[in-house]
């Protein structure tokens, strides 16, 4: 169905693509991954013709595409689906005149326009929704719109660029559901990239792309069987000295060894993984003070990291366990703070708009050195309520507290006490990275040199010296992500907002990025609210509030959240928080 040959791809002076060569057989779907900036969008749209490339060869279904020529002869059996919520739909137009217009543009006859809509519109449960004009869709519902209107002439083809990203967990499997019976039943082949490692997982191929060449290539089965190894879990719920220094002498065995709430998770790769696993059974049989603990397998995205982990990293890490004190830290061990102050504090906080409720009646508390994760489906008023703690956005009732001031009597004083991230990061793409950084710090006030030292810490914080001259615009997302939290730290607020700080964000600059998130909460006891879709992310958050249509439906720890799933399941194990979250959700929706 598609075969490309040594395919280039420059932009001016820098290559984006360099002798990318995959097929992708009729009938599958066939995933790429890589970080951003890896030429996934570079391939995808020259694939789908509608942009040129320099060298190498395009197949599409037997047509060589190198020319406005040859583009035309492939649009039809093709659809698109660019990156970007919606970004292919109209926002001014309903539902039905979104598909309408699609459907008409691509040359589909009336009677077979309205069958074609009627089922799509079904199996992706939007059929009470078609009067809506687009714009009033939550993230979920404008992707399977976009998913229609990109199979409405049924293309034998589909290539979706990243389509759920900054989707939540269960339209994004309804999501896959949908595309997945397709493919089965219409023999349709799908072209995608995705964010979401446990996605690509089930795809039946692959390939992994970094700075613009595939690195790894095959089903994700093959391609973990070619990084053999392993990981271990440690279940630490409470600390000592005595544990502290014991996963400390064990972290140095792994490649990785991070903490993800209460369990500390180890990654090792090894080509003889069966032996290294006994030897280091027979080395934990031998401590006294020791958690719980169970081998789990690797996953993709541990291959991931490890395959785009440079290996400059990786000799500074094994430098850095070989006089290993305190590579592992346990919250209790780092805190300062035997009783924390509450930081925020919100009070029943209600917003209407006229008879929508998008926000009904929200309670919770965030103390110095915690992380809040408020998890929830697109439009579930999750960014709706942060922006009514840090005062853009006026309650309809109830209150909310910031490090003690009232959003109600000091909203501006707040927002001189917190930092706040945005999903679009707000920064000025024609400035340099130190520029934006000053600009930032000259907003908040800061004096000539407070600003200079604050500066220098941003840049190692974030690790952007090297590229602190460089334009914004021509940072990989990463970077400008990392340089958004730097100027939202700036003036040091003890309140942190982040809304999807890492929606599109490849799993190593998510790790890099959380690495720093839980050092600003254990060493410096910043009090951070985040929004995320990631559930991965969400393991590192000391409690977790779920909210479905404007309210709570769930708020504990972590684990005690997997703990009571697994209890109402009668399961031994526990299981995984998006698993928590479907389920949350499906039992609440039951309920209305």
């Amino acid at each position: 169905m598609i075969k490309v040959t040594d395919f280039c791809k420059t932009y001016a002076k820098k290559t984006a693509v360099q002798g990318v060569s995959l097929q992708v057989p009729k009938g599958q779907i066939y995933g790429l991954i890589g970080p951003d900036g890896a030429g996934k969008s570079s391939l995808l749209k020259a694939i789908a013709g509608v942009m040129t490339y320099n060298n190498g060869e395009v197949w599409v279904d037997d047509i060589l595409v190198d020319s406005e020529a040859s583009a035309e002869k492939i649009k039809g059996r093709l659809g698109f689906m660019p990156q970007g919520l919606g970004l292919n739909l109209y926002p001014e137009l309903s539902v039905a005149e979104n598909i309408q217009f699609f459907g008409e543009l691509r040359g589909v006859p009336a009677k077979e326009l309205d069958e074609r809509k009627a089922r799509l519109l079904e199996m992706t449960q939007l059929t009470q929704f078609v009067d809506r004009p687009m714009k009033f869709l939550s993230g979920g519902m404008k992707q399977k719109l976009g998913l229609i209107c990109t199979l409405i002439h049924r293309p034998p083809l589909v290539i979706l660029d990243e389509p759920t990203t900054g989707v939540d967990p269960l339209s994004r499997r309804d999501f896959w559901t949908i595309l997945n019976q397709l493919v089965k039943e219409e023999r349709i082949t799908a072209l995608v990239s995705t964010a979401y490692m446990d996605e690509a997982s089930r795809f039946q191929q692959l390939s992994i792309l970094h700075q613009g060449q595939v690195i790894a290539q095959g089903s994700a089965q093959a391609i973990l069987k070619q990084h053999p190894g392993f990981a271990i879990e440690f279940q630490v719920d409470e600390s000592s000295h005595q544990i502290t220094q014991t996963l400390n002498a064990i972290a140095c065995q792994f490649a990785r060894f991070e903490r993800l709430g209460s369990v500390w998770r180890g990654v090792c790769f090894h080509a003889q993984a069966d032996a290294l696993r006994q030897e280091i059974t027979h080395m934990l049989s031998t401590f006294q003070h020791l958690p719980s603990w169970q081998f789990v397998p690797l996953t993709l995205e541990d291959v991931f990291v490890e395959l785009l982990t440079p290996q400059s990293d990786k000799v500074k890490k094994a430098k850095k366990v070989k006089g290993l004190t305190e590579q592992v830290r346990l919250p209790s061990a780092t805190s300062s703070l035997s009783n924390p102050q509450v930081l925020i504090k919100v009070s029943e906080l209600s917003k209407h708009f006229k008879e929508f409720v998008a926000a009904d009646q929200v309670s919770f508390e965030v103390k110095a050195g915690e992380i809040l994760g408020l998890l929830g489906a697109n439009g579930a008023g999750k960014s709706t309520v942060i922006k009514m703690i840090t005062g853009i956005l006026p309650a309809t009732s109830g209150d909310a507290e910031v490090a003690g001031l009232s959003m109600r009597t000091s909203a501006q004083a707040i927002k001189q006490q917190i930092g706040y991230m945005s999903q679009s990061f707000s920064l000025y793409l024609d400035l340099t990275v130190l520029e934006n950084i000053q600009l930032f710090g000259r907003i908040y006030g800061l004096g000539s040199k407070a600003l200079k030292q604050r500066c220098d810490w941003v840049l190692n914080m974030a690790q952007l010296q090297k590229v602190q001259d460089d334009l914004v615009k021509d940072l990989p997302l990463g970077q400008r992500q990392r340089l958004a939290l730097g100027c939202a730290l700036i003036h040091e607020p003890k309140v942190l907002f982040l809304d999807e700080p890492t929606s599109g964000v490849d799993p190593l600059g998510r790790a890099n990025f959380w690495r720093i998130l839980v050092d600003l909460a254990e060493q410096m006891q910043v009090a951070i609210l985040i929004t995320t879709h990631y559930m991965s992310e969400a393991e590192h958050c000391h409690q977790l509030v779920l909210m479905q249509a404007g309210r709570v439906v769930a708020h504990d720890f972590p684990r005690n959240l997997k703990q009571a799933l697994a209890t109402e399941r009668h399961q031994t194990h526990l299981p995984s928080l998006e698993e928590v979250f479907i389920a949350q959700l499906e039992s609440h929706h039951a309920s209305v």
